[in-house]
């Protein structure tokens, strides 16, 4: 007679594959020069990340229901070339750090055309409760810390070259 193994397995998340986020840049994006403005890669840098976020099934406006706020407490951003009116960018970006009270996204910008490298960068975050006091997703909302596993990048590479 054999004996049935009822251990329960131990939870793993599924991985998800992201899609990177893509803009096509826009006239009022460029500067002078006529070459977009290095302001715009960051605010490109948080819609990626929204992107990011959505993929997750955790919305920022999920997230701010909950009355979670995730500010953003540093950002760095390496220009490699220039992006123009019209070009269409793509983002990739990915979780390389995180532990439930902070992550650290990083980001690498390409031309959809060329494949070309325009910019490398990162971002890091902390999650706050509405009254502005730091909170651990891991013991405060144990199922919104398993989401970020899904995306997270074990290998913690940093893509600023």
């Amino acid at each position: 007679m054999s004996v049935k193994d009822t251990r329960i397995k131990p939870y793993t998340a599924e991985k998800i594959k992201v899609q990177p986020y893509e803009h096509m840049a826009q006239y009022y994006e460029t500067d002078q020069m006529g070459i977009i403005h290095h302001s715009n890669y960051i605010k490109w840098m948080e819609e990626a990340r929204m992107s990011l976020m959505d993929q997750m099934g955790f919305s920022y406006k999920a997230m701010e229901k909950m009355e979670i706020l995730s500010p953003v407490l540093s950002v760095k951003c390496e220009y490699k070339s220039m992006v123009h009116f019209r070009d269409t960018v793509v983002i990739e970006a990915r979780i390389v750090d995180y532990n439930g009270v902070k992550m650290k996204v990083a980001y690498r910008m390409t031309d959809k055309e060329t494949g070309e490298l325009r910019a490398v960068a990162e971002s890091e975050h902390c999650f706050l409760s509405h009254s502005g006091k730091p909170i651990s997703l891991k013991r405060s909302y144990p199922e919104i810390d398993t989401k970020f596993f899904t995306l997270y990048d074990e290998d913690g590479e940093e893509i600023i070259e």
